[in-house]
């Protein structure tokens, strides 16, 4: 097991980059929680984009 992360480090932690910015995209397009965390100006300048 060790070997295989190993051999695919920077292919996993590519993946875990991108999931989180899908992650924070999904989470400003359904105004979830860290969404609501944000100024009032920012979400509204956020709400705008998407």
């Amino acid at each position: 097991m060790k070997k295989l992360i190993k051999k695919y480090k920077k292919s996993i932690v590519l993946l875990i980059i991108v999931l989180f910015i899908i992650a924070g995209l999904l989470d400003i397009k359904y105004e979830g929680l860290f969404f609501q965390l944000l100024p009032s100006s920012i979400q509204s300048y956020l709400a705008d984009l998407f």
